[in-house]
């Protein structure tokens, strides 16, 4: 507990006043909108009357905190002299980062005086939750976890923006869902390293902790290789830049996902190897991107690229694709790619179909990556319906975006089967530049009144007996008409939905600021 005492001399007499509020994160607490007179779910009393300071007012951030326990005092702001200290080295990148963004001086490991901000490594719980106090003239952020201290310093940051003041009391706070993402499709167009980690900075402070960088696919391939040099387009990110953006998203707990979409999207590989284009019974090419999987060297050139980038991205998801695949668009194609047929019952047996061969692509890149300690993930579309002999490995996780292909499945069905789906809806967190088909811009608006993380597809919500099935959501950047929008256009035309759907993955109550009042808090805080 923290004890805080005044004592106020009025007419002579001499009266204590003394104000008790739980430090830590072990329950309790109010909602942001709550007074505190509700209590906090624990023994420590009311916060007392002050002649000096009415009962402190909830913050306002992007994304909203869970709960705030009021009391009285003049909350905190930076002050010449004051210091940013830690209570372990680990939390040195932390206290750095926030004291040169308040124009602090970082103390190392140093008690905490008055004026001070305290970085802690403190409890149990998730090691993304956090507790924030105000109180006796300084700050105390602790949590189990680096993220969640970290997550801290991004609340302390947005209430002090500006010459604002944090308020006194206790924030505890923490995401209701664990993944919360941007996706860039970088194969398409190429975007400059600069203007990724200037996204990264502004994903880092709205508690994103993920970004999807889609490398490769028809138009292009954007990352340096060693391996295979001649699949590169001429404008790429080098190795280099690639290693500065993973440690700078590192530096702010983001991961960085990437995706090598496989069999279909591969125009830029096959370009460099058309050997490995699929062909069918006449001998014409199948749509560009198509890869053969009958073929050895096809697996073994993907798997090399994976193989060689696993080192590149250290983080825990890899996104393998697996949509797409239009040899399984023909009407009959065991007839139309009798290469594909052959190779299908070789490996599965009489009865197996081409999509049963596709299947098992997936899971054999799946294992790659799996023996690199990461987590596959796949397009819903890649889990192939007419499949008689293959299952899609339970490894695989599920990114939900559409339910406009051939068979759809609904959410549901994977759900029930017990697979974890990440949402990618794309009626509401897909920005396809130039709006092709039936795509528009989404706006922050419509994510905010009317998304979920449990409206997975179209914008019906699943039931919520799914809930904890559901990972989080990623809002995906897609470069279709590459020159319709400029960078600093995409820019300007995500930053409020990324601010929109943060908040829905954040707390998964109604948000309690309109549309009108979030736009305007937005603006405030930056």
């Amino acid at each position: 507990m923290l004890l805080g005492a005044g004592v106020v001399v009025a007419g002579g007499a001499v009266a204590a006043a003394v104000t008790l509020w739980p430090a830590g994160d072990g329950g309790g607490g109010t909602r942001a909108s709550d007074s505190a007179s509700a209590g906090t779910g624990s023994t420590s009393a009311s916060p007392s009357p002050s002649r000096s300071y009415p009962l402190s007012k909830p913050p306002h951030t992007i994304p909203a905190v869970r709960a705030h326990t009021a009391a009285h005092g003049p909350g905190w702001r930076p002050a010449r002299g004051a210091r940013v200290v830690v209570d372990d080295d680990g939390l040195a990148d932390e206290g750095k980062l926030l004291a040169g963004e308040l124009r602090m001086t970082y103390g190392g490991r140093n008690g905490a005086r008055s004026g001070d901000v305290e970085l802690a490594l403190d409890g149990g719980g998730d090691a993304e939750s956090y507790t924030l106090t105000v109180g006796g003239g300084r700050v105390r952020i602790a949590g189990p976890g680096q993220a969640g201290v970290f997550y801290g310093t991004r609340t302390l940051k947005q209430e002090v923006h500006d010459g604002g003041t944090a308020p006194e009391g206790v924030v505890r706070d923490g995401p209701a869902k664990p993944v919360r993402g941007f996706m860039l499709d970088i194969a398409r167009k190429h975007f400059t390293a600069g203007w990724i980690e200037d996204r990264v900075r502004e994903l880092g402070d709205l508690k994103y902790n993920e970004l999807g960088l889609h490398f490769s696919d028809d138009q292009g391939f954007r990352i340096e290789s060693d391996t295979h040099p001649e699949v590169v387009s001429e404008e790429h990110l080098s190795k280099t830049e690639v290693k500065r953006i993973v440690a700078l998203a590192a530096e702010r707990h983001i991961a960085v996902v990437p995706e090598i979409d496989s069999p279909g999207h591969l125009g830029a590989v096959i370009a460099a190897h058309p050997d490995l284009q699929l062909r069918n019974a006449q001998g014409a090419s199948a749509s560009r991107g198509t890869l053969d999987i009958s073929k050895p060297g096809a697996a073994r050139i993907v798997d090399e690229l994976l193989g060689e980038y696993a080192d590149l991205f250290p983080g825990s998801a890899w996104h393998l694709g697996g949509d797409e695949y239009q040899a399984l668009t023909a009407s009959n194609p065991a007839a139309s790619y009798p290469q594909l047929a052959s190779a299908v019952v070789k490996r599965y047996g009489a009865g197996a179909t081409v999509a049963d061969l596709a299947t098992g692509w997936l899971n054999d890149r799946a294992a790659v990556v799996a023996r690199h300690g990461r987590t596959p993930r796949a397009w819903n579309d890649g889990f192939y319906r007419s499949v008689k002999k293959a299952s899609v490995s339970k490894d695989v996780r599920v990114a939900y975006w559409t339910g406009k292909e051939y068979g759809a499945r609904q959410p549901t069905e994977y759900l029930a089967a017990g697979r974890e789906v990440v949402n990618y809806n794309d009626e509401f967190l897909y920005y396809v530049l130039g709006q092709p088909q039936t795509f528009v811009y989404p706006t922050g608006q419509r994510i905010y009144e009317q998304w979920t993380p449990r409206v997975l597809r179209g914008t019906t919500a699943v039931p919520a007996s799914y809930d904890d099935r559901i990972r989080g959501g990623v809002f995906a950047v897609w470069c279709d008409m590459s020159g319709a929008q400029t960078q600093d256009q995409v820019a300007a035309g995500i930053r409020m939905p990324l601010r929109a759907m943060v908040q829905k993955l954040w707390d998964p109550g109604k948000p309690e600021l309109s549309w009108k009042d979030f736009q305007s808090l937005a603006n405030r805080i930056g």
